[in-house]
């Protein structure tokens, strides 16, 4: 016997916005009443003893530290540049807007 009836699940297709025939409604019945069980076996297992955790294994920072280094000037930078125009890249206009 389900423990989530057809009407629960039409009503959840109904908020879900799914189309869902007589036939499908028993399929969906059945299928989420073993998902309700899976979840209800592992609220069984779950104990005081162990601590809630979001993740299997710890999880550490991998970023590193911001540090100041030497970088290219504006004119190194430039250098390489097939065109420049005030300091800048210049580059082709790719949208053809007029500014």
């Amino acid at each position: 016997m389900p423990t989530i009836s057809r009407d629960e699940v039409a009503h959840l297709a109904k908020l879900a916005r799914l189309a869902v025939t007589d036939e499908e409604l028993d399929v969906f019945a059945g299928q989420l009443d073993q998902i309700l069980d899976a979840v209800a076996q592992v609220g069984q297992v779950a104990d005081q003893d162990i601590p809630p955790t979001s993740h299997a294994v710890p999880l550490t920072n991998v970023f590193r530290e911001d540090v100041v280094k030497p970088s290219l000037s504006q004119q190194q930078a430039l250098s390489g540049a097939p065109a420049e125009e005030e300091g800048r890249f210049r580059v082709p206009r790719i949208l053809g807007e007029e500014q």
